[in-house]
């Protein structure tokens, strides 16, 4: 315990670890903040005069607009919304909303605009999976829209998924287990999780940082020549180096996460995290969670995320003799995951993101986008949900890097 102590002591009085934990804690409040700057809604008052509103102004007045469409989202209350909707455009003599003449949507239509989100991709072909337009649906199939949605998801893993049976009867049995009628509080936007992802990132970027010369930096110093000679100098040292990076990475993105959840749900307003995430994303997503359970869930996996990186680092920095190569290589397998999702095609992209400890918070493969998505690995006759294959490897690999880190440098030669 002395030696951890003395260890958390040592990284603690780096300027640059202060710097970059100060700077990462004031991104995660400009983070939750920036998605607020790009609110704007406009209308035209009494006097005709054109009202343009932005930020947390612009987030109030929409909230006041929907508050009629807030709460449970049943079958009835979207039938109304859709024939509300096709009604207006048929008073107006055009098919398409962007086509009515100016004050008219944000007076008829954005009132009620939370209810018809999914409508179109529920009614989607189940041959081509293009999605038809409001006016073309009739109302009375809306009675059985959750039965609708249920068939879309079939039809839809048939077309991403023609050869796993495994796979189609898995997200069929996920969606059922999805309750409904979903629930909608207007106010948020989905964009509020990619700041969040974008926040982790960040946080996992700099512990990285952080860890990479625990154990490259005496090699290159020399100062390990003598440390190696002492009583404690082996296992005991390798473990406390280990601990400090995984105790000061692991707080430093506790506490980020939960300074930018503050903050982002504050300002957008708590009651939105009571949504259905299918009433912000795809309206089949398999999830059986809403907008504030996938922030904890998010959080959850992205703070494993950041331990199995750190401890993937401090393996790598157990191998390397200086600080330059230990950093190099552990950034280059921070941004991989962005890469492979970009660069290799299909299954086997899937299968590299869900491994790589980085993977859970990168911009392009994270587990909120694996979450919202429809990817499943295949293992034999089971089928594997992504998200479940890559929390489960960030599992693994924080125990399993941890212990190769320190026996390598316990074992470690200049």
């Amino acid at each position: 315990m002395r030696i951890l102590r003395l260890e958390l002591k040592r990284m603690l009085k780096a300027r640059l670890t202060w710097i970059l934990l100060s700077l990462v804690l004031v991104f995660s409040i400009l983070l939750a903040y920036l998605p607020v700057t790009y609110c704007y809604s406009s209308y035209t008052d009494e006097n005709g005069n054109e009202i343009h509103l932005t930020g947390l102004k612009s987030i109030a007045y929409e909230k006041e607009l929907q508050a009629d469409a807030s709460g449970t989202v049943t079958p009835e209350r979207v039938r109304r919304a859709v024939e509300t909707y096709q009604a207006c455009l048929n008073a107006c003599g055009v098919t398409e909303s962007y086509d009515l003449p100016q004050g008219v949507y944000e007076r008829e239509i954005l009132p009620i605009a939370p209810l018809l989100h999914g409508v179109k991709e529920a009614f989607a072909d189940p041959d081509t999976g293009m999605a038809p337009a409001i006016m073309e649906i009739d109302p009375e199939q809306i009675d059985n829209y959750y039965s609708v949605c249920e068939e879309r998801i079939a039809s839809l893993m048939a077309m991403e998924q023609p050869d796993s049976g495994a796979v189609r009867q898995k997200a069929a049995e996920m969606y059922r287990r999805v309750p409904k009628p979903f629930e909608v509080y207007p106010g948020m936007s989905s964009t509020i999780m990619d700041y969040q992802n974008m926040m982790s990132f960040l946080v996992l970027l700099f512990c990285v940082v952080i860890a990479a010369p625990a154990f490259s930096a005496g090699y290159q110093s020399g100062a390990d020549d003598i440390l190696r000679c002492t009583k404690h100098g082996r296992a005991a040292l390798g473990t406390a180096k280990l601990l400090a990076a995984l105790l000061i990475g692991g707080l430093a993105f506790l506490i980020c996460t939960a300074v930018f959840i503050l903050a982002a749900d504050s300002l957008f307003g708590w009651e939105c995290t009571k949504s259905s995430i299918q009433m912000l994303y795809s309206i089949v997503t398999l999830a059986d969670l809403n907008i504030g359970q996938l922030q904890g869930v998010f959080a959850a996996a992205g703070f494993l995320c950041v331990l199995a990186s750190v401890s993937f680092t401090l393996f790598l920095s157990s191998k390397c003799k200086n600080t330059v190569s230990s950093l190099a290589a552990a950034l280059v397998f921070c941004i991989a995951p962005t890469v492979v999702s970009m660069t290799v095609p299909g299954v086997l992209s899937s299968w590299i993101c869900s491994i790589l400890p980085a993977s859970g918070t990168s911009i392009q493969a994270s587990i909120l986008y694996a979450i919202t998505d429809f990817q499943f690995l295949n293992v034999g006759n089971l089928a594997l949900w992504t998200p479940y294959a890559m929390i489960g490897a960030c599992v693994i690999e924080i125990p399993l890097f941890s212990f190769l880190a320190v026996r390598s440098y316990c074992r470690h030669l200049r």
